[in-house]
């Protein structure tokens, strides 16, 4: 009780029917889910997988009323740029949410900015599935095909991606074999004709 957590989970948690509504909507009555820090790809390891942070406090029950009164909602991923080698995310480039989050104030003294939104109980149920995938920036580079990021860039990017994904897949690999006792993974011999 009067516990905090900050929790990271894929954006189908955000939008999902079923028991993730369900979880959702018990999630906003039952807890005070006050922050969502929607993050940039390209920051873990699995290439293009999108996650969010999730900020709540457990309280005691309140059946008259829901806890979440408002949720804040920070768009870190717009226009937001990063790879785990040539553009790592850094402490640096959190600075804004920080101040926006605001970590040592009482919340109501939070301001909404182009990045920092405020949504309401009453909004955030009245959404289809009380869905909480909630964007409203704009990339312009998405718009503008002059404003892409070169295309050497792009191809660094793709070969970073690739690189730590045959990484990942080369470690379960020598794990699997390590676990029904055939050593460490070596090249496969060739096939002959």
């Amino acid at each position: 009780m009067h516990g905090r957590a900050a929790v990271v989970v894929p954006d189908n948690v955000l939008f999902e029917g079923g028991a993730g509504e369900t979880i959702r909507r018990r999630l906003l009555k039952e807890y005070d889910v006050h922050t969502l820090l929607r993050l940039p790809t390209g920051i873990f390891y699995a290439g293009g997988v999108k996650a969010n942070v999730l900020f709540f406090e457990r309280k005691p029950a309140r059946p008259e009323k829901a806890w979440t009164e408002k949720l804040w909602v920070y768009d870190f991923r717009t226009a937001q740029h990063f790879t785990l080698k040539q553009n790592p995310l850094t402490r640096a480039h959190l600075e804004d949410f920080v101040q926006c989050y605001r970590p040592d104030e009482d919340r109501s003294k939070r301001v909404e900015t182009e990045r920092f939104k405020a949504y309401t109980y009453e909004e955030l149920v009245a959404r289809d599935k009380a869905n909480l995938d909630i964007t409203w920036l704009r990339d312009p580079s998405l718009d503008d095909a002059d404003n892409l990021p070169a295309p050497e860039v792009l191809a660094a990017e793709i070969v970073e991606d690739l690189q730590a994904a045959l990484e990942e897949f080369a470690a379960i690999a020598e794990t699997l074999q390590q676990a029904r006792g055939e050593g460490p993974a070596t090249e496969a011999a060739p096939v002959a004709d």
